[in-house]
């Protein structure tokens, strides 16, 4: 059931190839959003995520964008604004994962590349969207999604763990800044969801069994999940709403004595 809570916006999903980001941009076609679909890699990921949306009855453009590149970040903001426009949504959902490598072995340029596509890229895109919602008077709906690693720390993890922490951090700050213009800034942290980043999890029925024994609902998300919880923050339901972290974990930041 669809409530056309987000009928004539225009949203910005980075990272909507797959995942939480496909579920997200399919969500808000579903409630009345065009949406500008991105993807770094997979072309056909994205094309799918259009289709979707424009099933819906819905318009999507794709854009192919690394959002650690500044002038890539605004040309993608000039061609969403050329088709439609504006924008009314954004959501910063492109990420890279955690390397696996511990601190005293990390490749500086591994811990770079984690920042500039975990850190840079949202500043980059909330800057551009910030820039463009004060040419049109205000308003608008920012969406980060963080991670409960922003909270939880993982041995072989620091690259992604201190990432995610400056993202909720940077949600936070914005929410201050923003509130003037009714700009309404909030996180989503998932969990473990069952999205490409989990592969080998999702292809492997007794490891996932394994993982999910700390989750107290012992079960891994679903995108289609966060993506529910995403659609009420982009909302006028959420016009109160600002400065917040929403973790979606089943339990599980809380069942390891942590919590956002």
């Amino acid at each position: 059931m669809t409530t056309a809570r987000l009928e004539g916006k225009v949203a910005l999903v980075t990272g909507s190839d797959s995942g939480i980001g496909k579920a997200t941009a399919i969500a808000f076609a579903k409630e009345g959003a065009d949406v500008v679909v991105t993807y770094f890699h997979d072309a056909d990921g994205a094309k799918l995520t259009a289709d979707e949306v424009d099933a819906a009855g819905r318009t999507a453009i794709v854009v192919q964008v690394d959002v650690s590149d500044e002038d890539q970040v605004e040309e993608l903001f000039n061609q969403a604004v050329t088709k439609f426009g504006s924008l009314d949504i954004l959501v910063n959902n492109a990420g890279v994962d955690a390397s696996g490598t511990e601190v005293a072995d990390l490749p500086t340029e591994v811990w770079d590349k984690a920042i500039r596509t975990n850190v840079y890229g949202p500043f980059f895109c909330c800057r551009q969207f910030i820039r463009l919602r004060k040419r049109a008077g205000g308003g608008g709906k920012i969406i980060n999604v963080t991670s409960v690693h922003a909270d939880i720390p993982n041995a072989g993890g620091a690259d992604y763990d201190c990432s995610k922490g400056a993202m909720r951090m940077l949600t936070r700050t914005l929410a201050l800044e923003l509130a003037p213009l009714k700009i309404n800034v909030n996180s989503l942290a998932p969990g473990m969801v069952l999205t490409p980043f989990n592969q080998a999890a999702i292809d492997d029925p007794d490891l996932l069994d394994e993982q999910v024994q700390s989750i107290p609902w012992k079960r891994a998300a679903d995108p289609a999940e966060i993506a529910r919880l995403a659609v009420f923050l982009a909302s006028s339901d959420a016009d109160y709403v600002t400065g917040s972290t929403y973790t979606m974990d089943g339990g599980l930041s809380r069942n390891l004595g942590q919590g956002a």
